[in-house]
């Protein structure tokens, strides 16, 4: 009697004491036991063998947690079965008394400190651990051949995983917990969605690239380089659908800084380089290690049907990362419209010509009449802009279309980019003219 109740106390331990040491060791990391063992923290070595083949060792601690369960329980219920009649009170109280002692042993206290001293309790149960491995090793392996024979599909046979999901949700507590900070977490969570965002999310469309001809000399390609703010520029053929290189500005300063013509000897194509063409649906993370691979730092993006869709650099998709980084040269944002008086606004580049037509709709009583050619074409004023100009709009350039005048307005973005960030739209003479032949007919 006495010495089935001693075996059963000790089995349970025993279950409680493996139950901690495979909480700890499913619980550490690597790169963390690595560092250890450059500091010669004693087990350390012996940790490393272990985290290398965690599989292995988890295993060998749920067989003996098992095995020291079910000693558990049946010496227990022996007992049981000796103090209590008649049996059925036996069976209740065995059942109550194992159901407290695992929760209780096994569950919450065997748990806990598995998790809040994962590294020391490691550390202790290293030598031991990997000891156990090699006597239990066939035996491990035996059963999980066994169990894979009995599981439908054939088992699985690569050990434990971690879905995408879990991994998110990992980081999702982590933040919580304040293991991680938020701008962290935002951007391991970025990382994820690299491979499901593709290369024309983040892409500069063909309306906003700028680009140069290949017949042009470099000198006017240093211009174009210094107002647009871009260091690397796409050479264009006989149109912008004919994309045949890209040139750099380091190598035209490199082939004309000591020339006396400014450059204007050297045409563009005579230092462009080789453009990478990719598809526009390819995901980011593919493109990035592709451009890496390849030291491209640009590319251009094909739809499906050939067609020049856009580019893509590898700042645009770091940025995917790390979001965008305000300095202290950033504007403030502006408001979407912003009324200068007599007929006059400042708006938003990216301003719908739907929004723009509703404004002057509602507050002047003026319907403006776009082509079908331009509505179907144009969504944005900065579209308006190009479409009417027939290139990429710079700070300063202007248009007069349906009685208005469209100036626009921008600074360099935080790369040293010029930017079209607003649109200064005034009333031409023709404006007033047709708003005085409405009041006439009226």
């Amino acid at each position: 009697m006495i010495t089935l109740v001693i075996v059963a106390v000790v089995a349970m331990i025993c279950a409680g004491g493996l139950n901690t040491v495979e909480t700890a060791v499913a619980g550490i990391s690597r790169a963390r036991v690595a560092e250890l063992q450059r500091d010669e923290v004693a087990g350390a070595n012996a940790l490393l063998k272990v985290v290398e083949n965690r599989a292995r060792h988890v295993n060998v601690l749920v067989i003996l947690r098992t095995l020291c369960e079910s000693i558990g329980a049946v010496t227990l219920a022996a007992v049981c079965l000796k103090l209590f009649e008649p049996e059925r009170w036996a069976i209740v109280a065995a059942v109550v008394l194992l159901a407290l002692f695992t929760f209780l042993v096994l569950g919450v206290f065997s748990r806990t400190m598995g998790r809040k001293n994962p590294y020391s309790i490691s550390l202790a149960t290293a030598v031991v651990l990997s000891f156990m491995a090699k006597v239990l090793g066939p035996l491990e392996k035996l059963l999980i051949w066994f169990g894979n024979i009995i599981t439908p599909g054939g088992g699985f046979r690569d050990g434990p995983f971690a879905t995408e999901v879990e991994l998110r949700e990992m980081v999702d507590i982590a933040q919580e917990r304040g293991i991680v900070e938020h701008d962290e977490r935002r951007m391991i969570q970025s990382v994820f969605d690299l491979a499901e965002t593709s290369a024309r999310v983040v892409m500069v469309p063909r309306p906003e690239m700028v680009w140069i001809e290949a017949y042009k000399h470099c000198g006017q390609a240093v211009a174009l380089c210094v107002k647009s703010g871009h260091s690397r520029l796409p050479v264009i053929g006989e149109s912008v659908e004919d994309i045949v290189g890209v040139i750099y500005l380091k190598d035209i300063v490199q082939q004309t800084y000591s020339r006396t013509d400014g450059g204007r000897g050297v045409r563009v194509s005579e230092v462009m380089r080789n453009c990478v063409f990719v598809p526009d649906s390819k995901p980011l993370d593919d493109l990035l290690d592709e451009m890496q691979r390849t030291r491209n730092h640009i590319a251009i993006l094909i739809d499906e049907y050939g067609s020049v869709a856009g580019l893509i650099s590898i700042e645009d998709i770091l940025e995917e990362i790390v979001g965008e980084i305000a300095d202290e040269y950033d504007e403030a944002e502006q408001a979407p419209i912003e009324p200068l008086g007599d007929a006059s606004y400042r708006v938003q580049a990216r301003l719908s010509l739907g929004e723009l037509i509703e404004l002057y709709d509602e507050a002047h009583g003026r319907q403006l009449v776009f082509d079908d050619e331009v509505t179907d074409e144009v969504d944005t004023v900065s579209g308006l802009l190009a479409y009417a100009l027939g290139r990429v709009p710079l700070p300063g350039s202007y248009v007069e279309y349906a009685g208005l005048k469209f100036t626009a307005e921008g600074s360099r973005d935080r790369r040293g980019r010029m930017r079209v960030r607003t649109v200064v739209v005034e009333p031409t003479a023709e404006f007033y003219s047709e708003e005085e032949d409405t009041d006439g007919q009226s």
